[in-house]
């Protein structure tokens, strides 16, 4: 299946001189793919031409006159920059040009632009941030981590529908665990929302493990862990946090003598393969689902390396045909219920 990406190209820390190379990255190991870079148009010709790409058949370029800031505010960014290369990027999946769109701008206006322009898909309350997280057994896909501060227990199921189908769509699981994540994994634990939650998704038809706990998500204990945006985002924070931590703790050790620099000599190959089991470049890429197209977030610090993840997770969730997938789950679903 051949796929277009719509690409934010002015949006992260970096600008044009990351997604630009990063999406011709992408297109020389992906045969079936096509990118539109959305942006300044004289900013992304001047890197096509420093790629010497400027001619390439499968990049095209499409002009935007403004650019949201990552520190702007979003009803300025939603209301007052229309032409902003967010928004047409966005634009270009509602009308059907693009399969699906990556950006690594202000995630906030991000999000609102998008739900806005494309609007949630039927039964679908709110749309979630969903993210791919290492464990001890692979990864872990993990929703919401921080879209959706207060959430119902209706809410917190379709997440898992969601988290569920996007699983299935990318790896081709028929039927992914869901790990509800609460403060023990008896059923009478945690809030009167999130036992209600429980309730739904023992009677959901998915495939339910429970309850699951904080140390759960690095085990690899299920396939998807659903919580609420509030719960989500501080755990993916204090983990970010926490890696920072131990990396520069390692470091500092290794460095604190000449034995423990030969010690880091010898230890090399060790760490160099720990890094890249560990390396956050390998999971960029957080989805915005229940839209009616698909928008995936890079991170805004994001390397050249980090965002052709980004751009190949777009891709691979285009060709799973996660939107049918869901409002296929979600319709038998209510039938199920009725």
């Amino acid at each position: 299946m051949h796929v277009t990406v719509a690409i934010d190209c002015m949006g992260g820390d970096h600008g044009p001189h990351v997604t630009v190379p990063a999406a011709l990255d992408y297109l020389r190991r992906e045969d079936e793919a096509t990118v539109v870079l959305v942006g300044l148009e004289d900013a992304i010709a001047g890197e096509l031409r420093k790629h010497n790409a400027a001619a390439h058949p499968r990049v095209s370029v499409r002009h935007a006159t403004e650019v949201v800031a990552m520190d702007e505010q979003i009803a300025s960014a939603l209301r007052g920059k229309k032409d902003s290369s967010m928004r047409v990027a966005v634009n270009l999946v509602k009308e059907a040009t693009a399969d699906a769109c990556v950006s690594a701008g202000n995630t906030g206006a991000l999000m609102a632009i998008s739900r806005f322009v494309l609007k949630t898909l039927t039964d679908i309350e709110r749309p979630a941030i969903c993210s791919v997280l290492p464990t001890l057994k692979g990864h872990t896909f993990m929703l919401d981590l921080g879209a959706n501060v207060d959430c119902t227990a209706e809410h917190l199921l379709q997440f898992a529908v969601m988290g569920s189908t996007l699983v299935s769509a990318v790896e081709n699981k028929e039927r992914p665990s869901v790990g509800l994540l609460n403060i023990g994994e008896e059923d009478i634990k945690g809030s009167e929302i999130v036992r209600h939650a429980g309730e739904l998704l023992r009677s959901s038809g998915l495939n339910f493990y429970g309850n699951v706990e904080g140390d759960d998500i690095y085990k690899g204990t299920t396939d998807v862990v659903v919580c609420d945006g509030f719960v989500g985002n501080v755990t993916l924070k204090a983990s970010e946090g926490l890696a920072r931590m131990l990396g520069t703790y390692l470091r500092e050790e290794f460095e604190r003598g000449l034995l423990t620099r030969a010690a880091a000599l010898v230890a090399r190959p060790v760490l160099t393969a720990f890094k890249r089991r560990v390396d956050p470049r390998s999971y960029n890429g957080a989805t915005l689902l229940g839209l009616r197209g698909i928008v995936v977030k890079s991170h805004g610090s994001a390397d050249r390396v980090s965002f052709r993840v980004a751009i190949a997770r777009a891709v691979e969730e285009a060709r799973g045909g996660i939107l049918n997938r869901i409002t296929e789950r979600m319709s038998f679903m209510q039938e199920h219920v009725a």
